[in-house]
C-alpha cells in the first residue's frame, strides 16, 4: 500500500467540540497536502471547508445527529438537508441508539430512511455505535440500513467507550459483502490498526491521526 492509497481511503477527521476556524483550516490544508479522501467535520464548518477545498477533489463529510443520535428524526432530516444545501458530499448519520435498545425497530428504521430519502445523491454512512450493541442488534441494524439504501455502515462515533473493533468489522462484512462499504472509526491511531481493519473488511477509515499514520507508512 502506498501513501496515496492509504490517504485515499481516509476521512481526515476533526469533530472536537472546541474546534476553531483555524483548526478547520489546518485540517483542510493537511487534506490537500496528503490527498485524504475527505475531511469529516461538524455541520457548522461545511461552508468554510467547501471554500478552502473548492479547487480540489477532497470531499466534505459531515455528521448528523452527532454524537448521541437521540435527536428527533425531523431534526436530523432538517440538519441533513441543510448540510446538503451547504455542499456536504457525505453524511455520517448516528442511529437512534435508545430506540434500538428499547426494541423499537420501527423508529430505528424510519430515522435512517427519512434522512436518506431527504438527501438522495449524497453518500450516507449509518453509524451504529457498535460498543453499545449486542451482536444480534448489530446484525439487525445493519440489515435495516442496507434495506434503506445506506451506502456505508460506520462502526462508531469515537465518543463512546470504545471504537472500531476487528470482530465488528468482520461481523458487518459477513452481512454487507460487496453491497455496501464499511467505515471503521473511533480510536484509530496507528498504521498497524489501519492495516488490520482493512484486512478484516473495512473500506474507509475515519481518524484524526491520519497525518501520523501516513507518516508511519512513509518510514516503513
Amino acid at each position: 500500500m502506498t501513501k496515496k492509497d492509504l490517504a485515499g481511503l481516509t476521512d481526515h477527521t476533526l469533530l472536537k467540540p472546541d474546534a476553531t476556524h483555524e483548526d478547520i483550516k489546518k485540517l483542510c490544508e493537511e487534506a490537500l497536502q496528503f490527498g485524504f479522501y475527505s475531511v469529516c467535520i461538524n455541520p457548522c464548518f461545511i461552508k468554510l471547508a467547501k471554500e478552502l477545498l473548492k479547487y480540489s477533489d477532497v470531499r466534505v463529510t459531515t455528521v448528523i445527529g452527532f454524537p448521541l443520535g437521540m435527536t428527533l428524526t425531523e431534526v436530523k432530516v432538517y440538519e441533513a438537508m441543510n448540510a446538503h444545501l451547504l455542499g456536504a458530499n457525505e453524511l455520517d448519520i448516528v442511529i437512534n441508539i435508545g430506540a434500538l435498545k428499547s426494541g423499537d425497530w420501527d423508529t430505528v428504521r424510519k430515522d435512517i430512511s427519512d434522512v436518506i430519502m431527504a438527501t438522495k445523491g449524497l453518500i450516507h454512512k449509518v453509524i451504529i455505535e457498535t460498543c453499545y450493541l449486542t451482536d444480534d442488534e448489530k446484525k439487525k441494524v445493519v440489515e435495516i440500513a442496507l434495506e434503506e439504501s445506506s451506502e456505508f455502515i460506520k462502526t462508531s462515533t469515537g465518543f463512546g467507550p470504545c471504537g472500531a473493533q476487528l470482530s465488528d468489522i468482520r461481523l458487518i462484512k459477513d452481512i454487507v459483502g460487496d453491497i455496501a462499504g464499511i467505515k471503521a472509526a473511533g480510536r484509530i491511531r496507528t498504521l498497524s490498526q489501519v492495516l488490520d481493519l482493512l484486512e478484516a473488511g473495512a473500506t474507509r477509515i475515519g481518524t484524526s491521526a491520519g497525518v501520523k499514520i501516513v507518516g508511519e507508512l512513509s518510514r516503513r
